[in-house]
């Protein structure tokens, strides 16, 4: 691994996904006494708070990754391969991998994040769109893309309105931000680069189970979400429960029947893990951990992240945002680098420090709740582009990223409106199959 005192080390820890927390807790390690091996499917780091804007041709999809090892170009002690987990033994300390490899391990950090919940309903996987990856964004632009395409040369009234009509299932920050960016991106683009449609035949419904949109926001917060999509043609829908889908309608519990071919799901989330069924969880599914961050019943197995369960104040679980996996993976390491170094068990609990959340809605439209102080409009999404610019990785990602920002808000375009179709090569499949 190198010369220096991490070459020396023999510790070996293993990092299981290379998300928010997963990445901090890699790079927090970078330099120490240890061995590192970081392990995800993929080979990059995804900014997945800017999926929404892939999905609405504002920014490419390179805008938002960065390869793993080139994060790590320069590091003496940590290493990526690229592998897909498929379960873990604790009483072996080893990782095997779904090729059928072994890993072992001193200390092993699971942040295999999450994936999207359909709570059982197969109409709704199967007949909805998601973007929690960037294929699946990607799907999702050349989806939209091509309803409008499909709309131009269509002569039935009723089959383009039902093209032209785009149903979000969510009120949470992914859906409003969605909802906000395709709702301006349709204003580009219809009866201008379509001058076969009318701007009145394309619609973007909301469809929101609670009350009010933005349910972990300030009310007032969230009613201005409401207010200002709405000022922008989001039809907003509240207390509305989807029960199915099918190719050209969303069904709603009270049986009343949208005519759609798109439906966007962000509704839920569910967490990811490749631990044994027999690991305690809690009602959310994710994995119990102790005040420590380590798997109940274990002494060197860390959850960070989506994947665990950890206990709020007020009786919650943190939420599965980027922050506290952020802060989670930087304690992790500590406490590793503290157990490698002389044995010690780890100091203070871990305590997430709140820094606020945000969202926003679109042009100088947006709302955040940082330490109590509520912003909204132009201050809120000026607040919000900063945040977003400073974590993004890379030099290159963040001038790009503001570069298109700067792009669409002086002259109002989107020109990443591409539809892209590809077929996976040989090389491909070859590494797929073997991790």
């Amino acid at each position: 691994m190198g010369a220096g005192g991490a070459g020396r080390s023999h510790h070996r820890v293993v990092v299981v996904g290379g998300g928010f927390g997963g990445l901090s807790c890699a790079r927090a390690l970078d330099g120490r006494p240890v061995r590192v091996l970081l392990l995800d499917r993929h080979n990059f780091h995804l900014f997945a708070p800017l999926l929404y804007q892939v999905a609405t041709a504002l920014l490419n999809p390179s805008d938002i990754a960065y390869p793993f090892r080139s994060i790590f170009r320069r590091s003496r002690n940590v290493r990526f391969r690229q592998a897909t987990v498929a379960s873990i033994d604790p009483r072996r300390q080893t990782v095997r991998l779904q090729n059928g490899d072994e890993i072992g391990y001193d200390s092993l950090v699971v942040a295999t994040g999450s994936a999207n919940d359909y709570f059982s309903n197969e109409t709704l996987a199967e007949h909805t769109l998601a973007m929690k990856t960037l294929s699946e964004a990607l799907g999702l632009r050349n989806h939209i893309l091509s309803c409008l395409e499909l709309a131009a040369r269509s002569s039935s009234p009723q089959e383009r309105r039902t093209l032209l009509t785009f149903v979000v299932v969510g009120g949470g920050p992914t859906g409003v931000e969605f909802a906000g960016a395709l709702s301006e991106l349709l204003h580009i683009v219809v009866g201008r680069d379509y001058p076969e449609l009318r701007r009145d035949e394309a619609s973007v419904v909301v469809l929101e189970g609670q009350d009010r949109l933005l349910g972990q926001f300030d009310g007032r917060l969230g009613r201005y979400a409401a207010q200002m999509l709405e000022a922008r043609g989001v039809a907003v829908r509240t207390s509305a429960l989807v029960e199915k889908a099918d190719h050209d309608h969303v069904i709603l519990s009270s049986g009343e029947r949208l005519p759609t071919r798109t439906v966007v799901w962000s509704a839920g989330v569910r967490p990811l893990d490749p631990v044994g069924s027999g690991s305690p969880r809690s009602r959310s599914r994710r994995l119990r951990v102790d005040p420590f961050l380590r798997l109940e019943g274990t002494a060197n197995v860390y959850v960070i992240g989506d994947a665990a369960s950890v206990p709020t104040d007020g009786g919650g679980e943190l939420p599965m945002l980027s922050p506290p996996a952020m802060q989670a993976g930087r304690y992790v390491a500590r406490a590793i680098v503290n157990a490698a170094g002389e044995g010690k068990e780890p100091g203070e609990p871990f305590r997430y420090v709140d820094k606020g959340t945000m969202a926003t809605i679109g042009r100088r439209a947006a709302v955040a709740d940082i330490h109590g102080l509520r912003l909204r409009g132009s201050i809120g999404w000026l607040t919000w582009l900063f945040v977003h610019i400073y974590y993004l990785i890379g030099f290159r990602n963040r001038a790009t990223v503001l570069a298109s920002w700067g792009w669409n808000y002086l002259r109002r375009d989107r020109p990443i409106r591409l539809i892209l179709r590809s077929r996976q090569d040989a090389i491909t499949d070859e590494i797929d199959a073997e991790s």
